[in-house]
């Protein structure tokens, strides 16, 4: 097969798109009407989710300082009811601070107090937390002359007057809600759309198809969508750019998946070349081959540039062709002007999922440079002449389980990395973890598809690993003292804060966040302060010198911390503020035990910080159930097992056994839900709570075995509880 090209360059794109897709003179900034939506640096105020429209995370403020830093304390919190994951960057505008919870939920709140002036809910039925991949997550508002904009969860865009907190209009952007979509991401607005993607790649049997959407910012009306991978076979192109698209594909298409490529984040606007820069996700189902080659399979896996006015592409490059590892390309974009050969240019910049760090021309696409910003080994490279990555065997597990860098969960995900035109450096949250990556078909488990990994699956080699444990159900997997041999002395799981060098494409400094088990580490903040902040996993705020990375203050706080700060200046005093929550992709993982926040509540708090402030008051203590006494059933060892396999596949996505997560441990249910399992599984007794019904899922037989499974394990876990009871005493 021909080889497709990376970058399409603009005016070549334009010949082959037609007259229609010729971009107009391109916007400076002096020609957007909003003075809000072209800020160059945040400063008193935060009023874009990066800071500012070249995404940077970075604030001009520098009353708090590297000189003073250590007297960063707590000025005031807001407990938002929930306790769910947090991943959104506060706004603040004319004093006051918009944010965004789980659902979609909005609270406007006075950003010197806390006060709460208004809170809008969505009013998301809960059956749509079954749509979410990573939990029921918001990334983030936008706002645009006293409208603030948010997509719910079910893939709802609402406009809410900044004042009243009333809706002003809502518009579906979900083409088939029949198919399992869901909205995450923080909205873009352009200047006269608002703009957002949707999730859900990773879930059924990749029976979705991605795309972004724009709606008129004034009334709501609908104005354009372009598609990331092509329909079915035989079915209409919706815009010319599929065709283009489709002769990627090889036979890998047959009609019964719809291929994946969501737009779930990243979502970035520049308005200099009025054009929308953004990712796309991961391929649907991951192992595709239906002819034994690896297809480029576009635009899976891709950064897309498109005309704002109406959505018709300029380029694209890809970044992982074939995807089969889960490396979306969606990470947050930053524009910036490097020197590039000596000359200014102006780049856009990301951190792959993949590991390689890209800088690309904003204007053309074309490939400026793709370093490793972690360990890497399913590519030794990238060719720059042709843009393709160099695969290695090691990224072939079709056959036998390979341990492939870096893992599912990326070298960076969603959790903004900042850049600093002060220093020059990009901080970047990074995870630097493998995953033992498997083809269940062909591994000789007794699981053939997992809900969220369709028939492949990554294991971390964490302090937990296991493969003894996992033989039944995975089959055979490598001992972690073989996978110890290719990194000696290095832990197989840890993140890592680095901040890197885009013009000499090196590490400056690093600091390791997290060892053993995935911390679940926040996004970063810099300032001209010339500090970074960044909180973690285990509760704790830490502030660097930028330059340096010398570490300058730590505070506690209590409560676990993924989102990025955001700083702001109200009445003279500027304040850091940060939201807390523990979720996201760790739904699927305990809380870590060595973590200060696993003594607390999950309670979803903004945390807001100002020099002199005092200590921060720690959430309420954490209450395990105990372990009650299971009901009387006696199930047979292989209805166990069946259990254990259809529990495997179809709950463990969510929910989370033995420990304390973000949902229910179903090891510790009472005798009241014990008794309407299957109506709660099949009847959805609890949707208005999250759990949705799954009768099209699961038969009543699987119910029965998996509840069989639960309650074997609330019976193991109440005889150990007993047993050291009567120990201690």
């Amino acid at each position: 097969m021909k080889r497709m090209r990376q970058a399409v360059p603009l005016l070549l794109a334009c010949a082959a798109l037609g007259a229609s897709a010729v971009l107009p003179r391109p916007q400076a900034y002096a020609d957007v009407p909003n003075d809000r939506a072209a800020a160059p640096v945040a400063g008193a105020e935060w009023p874009l989710t990066g800071g500012d429209t070249a995404g940077t995370w970075f604030s001009s403020l520098a009353d708090i300082n590297e000189t003073n830093a250590a007297d960063l304390g707590f000025a005031w919190s807001y407990d938002m009811g929930t306790e769910r994951g947090q991943e959104a960057t506060p706004l603040v505008v004319d004093g006051v601070m918009y944010t965004s919870g789980i659902w979609g939920n909005v609270y406007a709140l006075n950003a010197a107090s806390g006060e709460l002036l208004w809170q809008y809910d969505p009013q998301v039925d809960g059956q749509w937390g079954r749509n979410a991949c990573c939990d029921v997550v918001n990334r983030g508002v936008a706002y645009r002359d006293g409208v603030v904009f948010v997509a719910s969860e079910d893939g709802r865009l609402h406009a809410i007057d900044a004042k009243t907190g009333q809706a002003r209009w809502i518009a579906d952007t979900i083409v088939n809600h029949k198919q399992p979509y869901a909205s995450t991401g923080a909205v873009i607005l352009t200047k006269d759309s608002v703009v957002i993607g949707n999730a859900g790649a990773d879930i059924g049997d990749g029976d979705l198809r991605g795309y972004i959407s724009a709606w008129d910012i004034r009334t709501g009306a609908f104005k354009w969508r372009f598609f990331t991978v092509p329909p079915a076979p035989g079915q209409p192109f919706e815009h010319p750019e599929l065709e283009l698209a489709a002769k990627s594909w090889g036979p890998n298409r047959d009609g019964r998946t719809q291929n994946g490529g969501t737009v779930w984040d990243g979502l970035s606007y520049d308005p200099v070349t009025d054009q929308i820069v953004f990712g796309t996700g991961n391929a649907s189902p991951y192992l595709r081959s239906a002819d034994g080659v690896r297809h480029d399979d576009l635009f899976n896996a891709s950064i897309i540039a498109v005309n704002a006015q109406n959505g018709r592409m300029n380029w694209y490059y890809q970044t992982t062709p074939g995807d089969e590892w889960d490396y979306d390309a969606v990470q947050k974009f930053v524009f910036a002007n490097l020197p590039v050969d000596g000359q200014p240019r102006r780049v856009v910049m990301q951190a792959c999922k993949n590991g390689f760090f890209y800088t690309l021309d904003l204007k053309t696409g074309k490939l400026l440079a793709a370093d490793p910003f972690t360990y890497v080994n399913w590519a030794k490279g990238v060719d720059l002449a042709t843009g393709r990555p160099l695969v290695t065997a090691q990224a072939d597990y079709a056959r036998e389980p390979k341990n492939v860098y870096p893992s599912w969960a990326g070298g960076h995900t969603w959790n903004p990395m900042s850049f600093s035109p002060q220093t020059g450096l990009v901080y970047i949250p990074a995870i630097d973890a493998g995953n033992v990556l498997l083809n269940m078909k062909a591994n000789g488990g007794s699981l053939t598809h997992l809900e969220g990994f369709f028939s492949s699956d990554g294991i971390f080699p964490d302090d937990l690993y296991d493969p003894a444990a996992l033989k039944r159900v995975f089959g055979p997997l490598p001992a972690k003292d073989a996978l110890q041999k290719e990194r000696p002395g290095v832990k197989l799981v840890r993140e890592v804060l680095r901040a890197w060098d885009p013009v000499v494409k090196k590490v400056v400094w690093e600091h390791v966040t997290s060892q053993g088990v995935r911390g679940y580490d926040g996004g970063v903040l810099s300032t001209a302060g010339n500090l970074v902040f960044q909180g973690r996993g285990d509760g704790s705020l830490w502030i660097y010198n930028a330059r340096t990375g010398a570490p300058i203050k730590t505070i506690q706080t209590g409560s676990h911390i993924m989102a990025a700060p955001m700083t702001y200046k109200v009445n003279g005093v500027q304040y850091v503020a940060v939201q807390a929550g523990y979720g996201g992709s760790g739904i699927t993982f305990p809380i870590p035990p060595s973590s200060a926040a696993y003594a607390h509540r999950n309670a979803n708090r903004i945390l807001v910080f100002k020099l002199g402030g005092g200590a921060v008051p720690a959430p309420d203590k954490r209450e395990v159930p105990p372990y009650l006494p299971p009901p009387p059933f006696k199930a047979t060892p292989a209805l166990i097992a069946r259990g254990e396999d259809k529990f495997t596949e179809n709950c463990s996505r969510c929910h989370v056994l033995g420990s304390p997560g973000v949902t229910p441990d179903l090891s510790r249910l009472p005798p009241e839900v014990h008794a309407m399992f299957n109506d709660i599984v099949l009847k959805g007794a609890l949707a208005p709570m999250g759990m949705a019904r799954f009768d099209d899922v699961v038969t009543k037989a699987d119910v029965e075995a998996i509840h069989a499974y639960l309650i074997d394990q609330q019976r193991q876990g109440y005889r150990a509880q007993q047993s050291a009871r009567k120990a201690s005493h």
